[in-house]
């Protein structure tokens, strides 16, 4: 009877999971966007066709099947999987996955995939504790990001594994995903219709994460109305399904420092559209704008410099502006200041010239001031000879022949222009 109960009960909580986990692709042919690691002949599944999976980080967008592969190679390898989150677990989870993973090798003969997801929010002493169970292989490590492993994950565990990069999912294979939701029995089964364009704005919404696009095709499909003989989702029910509170955009992760530099290069390049394409980016996104504004600071000297000194005064208006009036009102400022910079004529001489200033610095630090324009307030320093022949140029009509640099650099160069 123990096991009628049981049955019926796991029969309950499948029928209350989400469309995305009820659709969970179960072998490599049925994930999608993902060819150029598990298409026929590649080497990830070659890998795991022989059950020679190594440990591994899985880098790539939300949504683009990262948890899925990871479950599939656990199945077709007949491994245990033991799955961690990196925002919930600690030392003590790894060290009992640990345990559990010697003892089913032990008396089992089963090896154990260790998947993390979100490794990046590892720290330093989480990912040490990890360190010598994937180097003797007691477990096979699979990790999960959005972050660039390179900065997120220590460089020791790195070299333990490989890193295969997931790319976003195409708009074609969402709506793929999404035709197969709507007539699978694992998912709705064909009890919805749906009103023309609903696949194709789905998709185009949720961006390449495929998780997303079917929660919201799920959300959808509660909210339908009934329509001869089936549950009707339309247009209207999908846009509010995917009324996005966020962009995929990390603030403090690769993908921000990927905009940044993208919004300063199009505006290098004198691309104001593009320029305003990448603010847009950044501000929708949610990012400061005291931030972006402080950048726009930045270029105006960095790339733009004596060639409009204006560019200056333009972006400190245009900070002052996105500090006295905040989101949304200062995006229009902002933007007036990345197109003017983005038009502006170009030099990088004060830039250079700076930094050539540093590097004498840190090979010299120490060099003296001479002496003739050191300031002379007291008389022993007068005797000393500081001041000496120090011409006062308002007192002569034309040029004055007098060095400034001290003596081992006179008649250096730094502003060329």
């Amino acid at each position: 009877m123990a096991d009628l109960f049981d049955a019926a009960a796991k029969k309950r909580r499948d029928a209350y999971k989400p469309l995305a986990d009820r659709l969970r692709p179960l072998t490599l042919d049925e994930i999608v966007g993902q060819a150029h690691l598990i298409g026929t002949g590649k080497p990830l599944r070659l890998l795991i066709e022989r059950d020679e999976v190594p440990s591994m980080i899985f880098w790539g967008p939300p949504g683009s099947g990262k948890t899925t592969l990871a479950k599939v190679i656990a199945q077709l390898t007949k491994s245990k999987f033991v799955e961690l989150s990196a925002v919930m677990s600690g030392v003590s989870d790894i060290r009992l996955a640990v345990k559990n993973a010697e003892a089913d090798e032990k008396y089992h003969q089963v090896r154990t995939i260790l998947f993390i997801d979100e490794i990046h929010r590892f720290n330093k002493g989480q990912q040490d504790a990890l360190l010598p169970f994937v180097e003797n292989g007691t477990v096979t490590l699979i990790g999960a990001t959005t972050e660039n492993p390179s900065f997120e994950v220590n460089a020791a565990l790195l070299s333990r594994g490989k890193v295969f990069v997931l790319n976003k999912v195409s708009n074609e294979e969402v709506e793929r995903v999404l035709r197969r939701a709507l007539q699978d029995e694992r998912g709705l089964a064909k009890r919805y219709a749906t009103e023309d364009g609903v696949i194709e704005s789905l998709a185009a919404m949720a961006d390449g994460d495929v998780r997303h696009a079917l929660n919201a095709l799920e959300f959808a499909s509660k909210a339908a109305a009934p329509s001869r003989g089936k549950y009707r989702i339309t247009l209207a029910l999908v846009k509010e399904a995917l009324q996005r509170t966020h962009l995929f955009y990390d603030k403090s992760g690769e993908e921000h420092y990927n905009i940044i530099s993208a919004l300063h290069k199009s505006m290098r390049g004198s691309d104001p559209d593009a320029a305003l394409y990448w603010l847009g980016r950044m501000l929708e996104a949610g990012d400061d704008p005291l931030y972006v504004a402080r950048r726009l600071v930045r270029f105006a000297s960095e790339d733009v410099g004596l060639a409009d000194p204006n560019a200056l005064v333009q972006a400190v208006a245009g900070y002052q502006a996105a500090h006295f009036l905040g989101m949304p009102e200062c995006n229009v400022h902002l933007a007036q200041v990345a197109v003017y910079l983005a038009l502006a004529p170009k030099s990088n001489a004060l830039y250079e010239a700076y930094g050539a200033v540093r590097e004498d610095i840190r090979n010299a630090p120490n060099e003296p001031v001479p002496l003739h324009i050191r300031n002379a307030p007291t008389k022993l320093m007068k005797e000393l000879g500081y001041g000496k022949g120090y011409k006062y140029n308002p007192a002569f009509d034309g040029p004055v022949d007098q060095d400034y640099l001290p003596e081992k650099l006179k008649g250096k160069r730094y502003l060329l222009q």
